[in-house]
């Protein structure tokens, strides 16, 4: 892995880029390296990857930063594998085995039928060593300094948990080898889903304990692979004057938002953070000027006894 300091290019166009994070980085990791890419410290990434997973990471640049709250709460596919028979103390492959119990009892069958129960509307007990905050500190900072946490359980979706592999494998454990089995999944969940708590508990659920070995994000919301750049194709791709090309705020919102065509009289009311006419969309709306620049985001909201439009993030000021 090369992390050496660079001089710092000039400053990029405000927009999104979509990152294929590699293993062994931390979102924070790639986040740096955009920084010096895109010449500006104002970038943020919606939704973290822990250092094993790979996958989609959407970052913002600039002014796009703003869009990135919307973007962390989209729904998020995965390609994973999960190990049965054996347990770890943080639920993957980077945390010490906890217990090697093995699962040469489990068939398909079973796992089919954990993997159904799991799917849906569920409630997920949050791994230990998550980023979640406890009393102002992650939870997995407490955890490597000895603490027991015990998280909260959250409702969120599993909407698609599919198995499309099933084998027997010999995991390493420290006592030598343990009869195990490798699922390969596929799952879409809401924001706030751990893949590695699905793995966990679907070992808990068969009796065998259970772990992720690999993660791969495929989707977050509108973004998959088929855009997303490895960090050393956009060292690559930066023009003849060392800027990196982003995507625009505009084909971005497009991703994300439904579109409002706006007129020039509508671009200047919301500029000027006024309301306009109600928007067929009940959700947030991206609100786009004639020549397709992204004016603001809207919301429809009722004031003082009247609908309108308002904008809940201005991107053209007056």
């Amino acid at each position: 892995m090369n992390r050496t300091t660079t001089p710092r290019n000039p400053a990029a166009a405000d927009g999104l880029v979509v990152v294929d994070k590699p293993a062994g980085w931390t979102s924070h990791d790639v986040v740096g390296r955009m920084r010096r890419l895109a010449g500006t410290r104002k970038v943020g990434h919606a939704g973290t990857l822990d250092p094993m997973a790979t996958g989609v990471l959407v970052l913002g640049v600039g002014r796009a930063t703003r869009l990135l709250t919307y973007i962390v709460g989209a729904d998020k596919d995965y390609d994973a594998t999960i190990r049965l028979g054996v347990s770890t103390v943080t639920d993957d492959a980077e945390g010490e085995v906890a217990a090697a119990v093995g699962a040469r009892d489990v068939d398909r069958v079973a796992v089919e039928a954990g993997v159904q129960r799991l799917t849906g509307r569920i409630s997920q007990v949050p791994s230990a060593v998550s980023a979640i905050k406890v009393d102002g500190r992650r939870a997995y900072s407490r955890v490597r300094d000895g603490e027991q946490v015990e998280l909260a359980a959250r409702d969120v979706t599993v909407s698609r948990f599919e198995v499309l592999d099933v084998r027997a494998v010999l995991a390493d454990v420290p006592a030598g080898t343990c009869p195990a089995i490798d699922v390969q999944v596929r799952v879409t969940v809401s924001s706030g889903t751990y893949v590695r708590a699905l793995a966990r508990d679907l070992g808990e659920m068969l009796g065998t304990g259970g772990h992720l070995t690999s993660l791969r994000r495929t989707r977050v919301g509108g973004f998959g692979l088929d855009v997303a750049r490895s960090l050393d194709e956009l060292g690559a791709e930066v023009d003849e004057n060392g800027v990196l090309s982003t995507r625009p705020m505009a084909d971005a919102a497009r991703a994300v938002f439904p579109v409002r065509e706006l007129d020039d009289a509508e671009v200047r009311a919301l500029s000027y953070g006024q309301s306009i006419s109600p928007s067929p969309e009940p959700c947030t709306t991206a609100g786009l000027a004639p020549d397709g620049t992204l004016v603001a985001l809207l919301e429809n909201r009722r004031r003082r006894g009247v609908d309108g439009s308002r904008p809940v993030l201005v991107f053209a000021p007056a």
